[in-house]
């Protein structure tokens, strides 16, 4: 007969903590069993999933002798690094709130988030120091810590056999809940300000196990990653659930497309996500022909619009790849719907139906009534991957939902078989004479020239149209000569009459933000 000595803790609450659940907890049981492989690549530096997963404990541990406490939102600003990968984890097992901060931030926009975020403490990389502790020095902000304070002491503990046992005693601080929060992902705010979605263990761990099956991930892809981690595409679209397969991650500091395609070579690369940002001019870069990309055979694109003439270029120039669109949001943690590689013959500019975690509809913005085969409407969300609501925000937060369905902002049509092609952010379609113009179609058409980098359309307030269609391009070189009534008359072969640009600038380059989106407001 086996006898069992509950002690001071009730049965209910050994089951309770025997059920527990979080995201580095889940690492820590793929860690268990992967032990020796190498998880991370960056530098010259290699972690097994062993010495990751010591890692993630001993950053946590710094973390709480740095005077956090479970709940304290930790921002975090810096290119890719280990180390910054290591403080979402750590901020996990320590109870945190992770804060990811574009690290180009400066002055008001960076005030506005850690001021909104109540952060108690900001890592950055060494060379923002400076400009994150003039911030943080307004009103007695948080503390504010290198990065590579962090990464000394890490390897401190890590060559120390007695400092790395007393570290490893702290795993019982892992007492995160799934309902509790684990990052606050602000929104790239291309047309507001920025709200910060709270994400929890629960949603995020549902977003990975629906995005492993609709991205057919492996941990035999040989995945790189070289999109920003603070965004959550390249965060947990990509890195992460590839971590909770047990794949080998090679990291990126900045998307640099010579590194990029000589890795691809060099490391034999099986799996690659950029946006589309990074697609164009890569699609254009003269080392492409010179690499050898036999290994590549997943290629995911999003986190913007990807124009289909280049995509079908890298398609017919590259047919061993396997091209994955990913649509979604932030406040969807972030992807929702995808477009697999054998569905892009049919439909090259759609954005696919929904992943397993994900229920859609489409309806009318107004009335929530179904849209109808082929009619534009609002797509919005049900998912247990969808955020808690914003931050600080119960107002934005009750705007962003319709009868219990997340309002998403995208207009999209759908079609009889379920897949979803985005007309416009319902925000950037243009109200030109009383006709709706979205501005993606113009742009389609307009990437169609042979002397067309880039290009973004607008809105601009007009007296007689009310908004009247303006396209901001950026040339490719030597085609400085090409004129806005060329560009005009070269669109009137695509569009109708009201669609075509009554308006043409040519800039030397569109204002993004770091995630690549670009920030229409500015161009209007």
């Amino acid at each position: 007969m086996n006898s069992f000595n509950a002690g001071s803790t009730s049965l209910d609450q050994q089951i309770r903590i025997s059920q527990r659940n979080s995201v580095s907890l889940q690492f820590s049981r793929v860690a268990e069993t992967q032990r020796e492989k190498v998880a991370l690549k960056y530098l010259e530096r290699s972690w097994t999933y062993t010495a990751l997963d010591q890692a993630i404990t001993i950053t946590a541990a710094r973390l709480r002798q740095l005077g956090l406490h479970k709940g304290d939102r930790l921002a975090v600003m810096g290119k890719n690094s280990d180390v910054f990968l290591i403080l979402f984890f750590a901020a996990s097992r320590a109870g945190l709130v992770h804060v990811p901060i574009n690290f180009a931030l400066t002055g008001p926009e960076l005030q506005y988030l850690v001021a909104d975020s109540s952060a108690s403490a900001i890592i950055v990389d060494d060379e923002y120091v400076d400009t994150v502790r003039e911030v943080a020095a307004v009103d007695k902000g948080p503390s504010v810590v290198a990065i590579s304070e962090i990464l000394a002491h890490l390897q401190d503990v890590l060559a120390n056999d007695d400092d790395l046992a007393e570290c490893l005693t702290y795993d019982d601080w892992d007492t995160a809940e799934e309902t509790d929060l684990v990052q606050l992902l602000y929104t790239s705010g291309t047309t507001s300000a920025p709200k910060g979605a709270m994400l929890t263990h629960r949603a995020l761990l549902a977003h990975y196990n629906g995005t492993i099956p609709a991205l057919d991930l492996s941990a035999k892809d040989n995945p790189l990653t070289a999109m920003p981690l603070y965004h959550s595409a390249a965060m947990h679209v990509f890195t992460n659930p590839y971590l909770m397969l047990g794949a080998t991650i090679r990291l990126l500091r900045i998307p640099e497309i010579p590194e990029i395609l000589q890795r691809i070579e060099d490391e034999k690369i099986g799996s690659l996500f950029l946006a589309p940002t990074v697609w164009v001019p890569l699609s254009q870069h003269p080392d492409l022909e010179k690499r050898d990309l036999t290994t590549l055979t997943k290629a995911q694109y999003g986190a913007s619009i990807m124009p289909v003439t280049v995509l079908q270029r890298l398609r017919s120039n590259y047919p061993d790849i396997g091209f994955y669109n990913c649509f979604g949001q932030s406040e969807m943690a972030p992807l929702c719907t995808v477009l697999r590689p054998e569905e892009h013959d049919e439909r090259p500019a759609s954005a696919g139906r929904p992943i397993s975690t994900v229920q859609m509809r489409v309806v009318d913005p107004t009335t929530g009534e179904d849209s109808g085969v082929g009619v534009a409407g609002e797509v919005q969300y049900r998912s247990p991957q969808l955020f808690s609501g914003y931050w600080n925000k119960p107002e934005q937060t009750a705007e962003a939902f319709m009868d219990g369905w997340f309002r998403s902002g995208d207009m999209v049509t759908k079609d009889a078989q379920g897949y979803i092609e985005v007309v416009d952010r319902i925000k950037d379609v243009i109200n030109t004479g009383g006709i709706l113009v979205a501005s993606r179609e113009v742009e389609d058409a307009i990437y169609r020239h042979e002397a067309v980098a880039e290009v973004a359309v607008v809105g601009r307030a007009h007296e007689k149209w009310i908004e009247q269609v303006t396209a901001v391009i950026v040339l490719k070189s030597g085609y400085e000569q090409v004129t806005g009534n060329d560009i005009r008359e070269f669109t009137r072969q695509y569009l109708a009459r009201h669609k075509v640009p009554g308006q043409v600038e040519f800039v030397a380059e569109l204002p993004r933000n770091q995630s690549g989106k670009i920030l229409k407001r500015e161009l209007k």
